[in-house]
This record gives C-alpha cells, structure tokens and sequence, in this order.
C-alpha cells in the first residue's frame, strides 16, 4: 500500500488526483469549515475514493507528525496561496496565514520517502524568490533548524555551506494544467522531492497537451469542429494564435501529444443549467474590463476565489455570439476534474470559492504518479523502508 497524508486538503483536487494515482490518506488535515464539509459530504455519499478518506477539520499547528515517522510512501499539500497571490496583500512569510514552516515542520517529523507541494506561480516570481530558496533548501534539509537567533538569510545560508549530505533530492517548476489535461488554464508551482536513500532524483514534470496539438486539431485538419459536429467557428482563431495557426500548415507535421482540453470538450454535454447536482443558473454576469469570461473553445481561464466567491464576475463563459453567463458549480467542477457525483452542499458562491483555490485533479494525478513511479524505480534498486504491501 502507498501509505499517504496529506495537509491543506481544501475540497479534495489535489487528494482525488493522488487517490488515482494510487496514494492511500492515513491522515488528511483541513482548517477550513465548508471545505471540511464538502468532502465530509461526498465521503458520505459515498463517492470513490473519497468514501475512504479520513478527512478531519484540524489546525496543522496543532499536529505532532511524530507517530507516522517512516511510514509514509508520500506527503502532500497546498500550502495557502494568499501571502503569494497575485491578487492578496503579497506579504509572504510576513503574513499569518503563511504555512510553508509547517508542511517543512510536517516533512522533518513524518519523514516520508517523497512529497509533493503546490502554490501559486507568484512564489516562484521575483518578489518571493529569496523566500522560495529558504523553502526550498529546508525541504532539501528539514532536519537543520533555524536557530533562534537567526535571520532567515542566515539560516540558508548555513544550510548551503552544510557538509551533511541533503535528506531530500528537491524539484520546483511552474507548471500549466492545461499542460497536463486540465480543461482549464491554471499556472501553479510544484514542488516535489524523493528521499536520497533512494538513489533516485525527480525529474520535472512533462507536459502531455499542448495549444498547438489543438490549434492543428481545430484549424489545419478540422478535426476538433467534426468532433463537436460543428462548422469551424472563424471568430474563435484569437488573433495571437494566428501565426502559430501559419506555421504548423506550412510545416505540415501533427505536434505531438495531445490536444489542449477546451471548455466545450468538458461542459458540452451537460446541456444548458437545468436545476440538478449543482447545475443551476446564476443570473447577473456581466462583462468589464480585466473580466470577459472564457471562450468556449480554448480552456478556461483559471478559477478565481475571492473571499466571497467569485470575484468581479469573471467565472464565466462567453459565448461565440459576445453574450455570457456564469459557471455553474456543475461546470466549475468539470473543470476542476472532479466526477459528476461529487457534490457541493453550500452556496454557489462558497462552492465557487472551494474550486477556485483547488489543485486541478488532472495535474495531481500526473504529478502524483510522476512521484510514483521515481518511487518504485528507486525502491527497485535499494528497498524501500516504508511497509509497501
């Protein structure tokens, strides 16, 4: 068994792509209520994987991570993304509700053979980046403590000029969902790292879809518009992909890989809101400026999560005729990759906000099982010392 824990579990994104991937939660912490409720909700229901998760509402501060010390194949988290966001305050370590020296508190207690992490591109941006080396270094080696006395500057530098060797082999990319199947344009950092006692060192992750896989499928063979059983709609070429379009039809080689996902490819079938599971009507979206919605033939653009919701209207979709309308929770979903019997029993507005702060579960899988197999070549040459049954 790949015996699993994970902290900052949201409504489940990042959990559900770990659970396909083969991961099994032992612990699984989330601070947050109505988070806590949705899965609370959809274990209940008894939804697949999700029926076996031990989800519990806990503060991480409150954890002691001592008890499951060397028997866990992988530990996970998405750490709060506001000290990061684009969009908060982008106070960083100076923000209380920062939690990276917890889930490295969690890594240097637990133990585990590997880990996987995930925040917003803005920690990998200028701003953050002296900050993101510390985290980063201390996730190399959590068991060298800052001292009290010391700056955070001080401290790497210390563990830089360590003699020890690195407890963890450590990866940080900035990744697109889109990239990895997602129906939905999501720029994120992962950071994953595998025990050196393995002898194995991670490599970044490789994307499996690309813009120009669909932008060959919809503009040089057609073969997107058949699909959908539609002629080409002209006024979805964006004016950017133009070139791109010139290109591939004078190179004439098919990219490799797959299509990028669009958004009719997830929500074409569900049919205009009809009142169930989630699929309701909301009434009042509006285009402004910084806030169009997404066109149906492209992914997404990335979920939002205000405090209260949906920030400005921009969870929508607009239509090839410049008209618009919200997301539903249903589609929003979809989005997210979680299944249609996955439900969400608060408002709209607090489901919205749920699945704009959630990990894509399509990148999760890929992640998870990149993290998976760099384990199993590494348990393969030396052994593993966790109980994998």
């Amino acid at each position: 068994m790949m015996r699993s824990a994970e902290l900052f579990v949201g409504c489940g994104g990042l959990a559900l792509g770990l659970s396909r991937a083969g991961f099994h939660p032992q612990l699984m912490a989330e601070w947050d209520t109505d988070a806590v409720a949705t899965v609370v909700h959809n274990k209940e229901r008894r939804v697949q994987h999700v029926c076996h998760w031990p989800i519990a509402r806990r503060d991480v501060r409150d954890i002691d991570w001592t008890p499951l010390a060397d028997t866990l194949a992988n530990l996970a988290g998405g750490p709060p993304c506001q000290p990061f966001g684009i969009g908060g305050k982008k106070a960083g370590d100076a923000d209380a509700r920062d939690m990276w020296p917890e889930a490295i508190r969690a890594v240097r207690e637990a133990r585990p053979e590997s880990f996987l992490f995930e925040n917003v591109r803005n920690l990998a941006g200028p701003k953050f980046a002296p900050y993101l080396d510390w985290i980063l270094e201390s996730l190399r080696r959590p068991g060298e403590l800052r001292r009290n006395d010391e700056s955070r500057d001080q401290h790497l530098a210390r563990m830089r000029q360590s003699k020890k060797a690195p407890t963890y082999a450590v990866t940080c990319q900035v990744v697109n969902a889109a990239d990895h199947g997602a129906p939905q344009i999501r720029n994120r950092v992962l950071i994953m790292g595998i025990s050196t006692e393995l002898g194995v060192s991670l490599d970044a992750l490789r994307p499996t879809h690309s813009r120009d896989r669909l932008l060959w499928d919809q503009w040089v063979t057609g073969d997107y518009w058949r699909r959908h059983g539609m002629k080409p709609l002209e006024e979805a070429l964006e004016s950017r992909d133009a070139a791109t379009v010139l290109r591939l039809r004078r190179g004439s080689k098919r990219p490799a890989g797959l299509a990028w996902v669009t958004l009719r490819d997830a929500i074409q079938d569900l049919g205009e809101p009809n009142g169930r599971c989630n699929h309701v009507f909301r009434d009042g979206a509006r285009v402004y400026s910084g806030h169009t919605g997404s066109p149906l033939d492209m992914p997404s653009k990335a979920l939002k999560a205000g405090d209260h919701g949906v920030p400005g209207g921009e969870n929508m979709i607009r239509f090839p005729d410049g008209s618009v309308r919200y997301l539903t929770a249903r589609e929003a979903a979809r989005l997210v990759g979680l299944p249609d019997d996955y439900e969400f029993p608060r408002s709209w507005t607090e489901s919205m906000r749920q699945m704009g702060n959630a990990v894509p579960t399509q990148l999760a899988e890929a992640a998870a099982r990149h993290v998976r197999a760099t384990l199993e070549l590494g348990w393969a040459g030396r052994g593993s010392r966790v109980a994998a049954e």
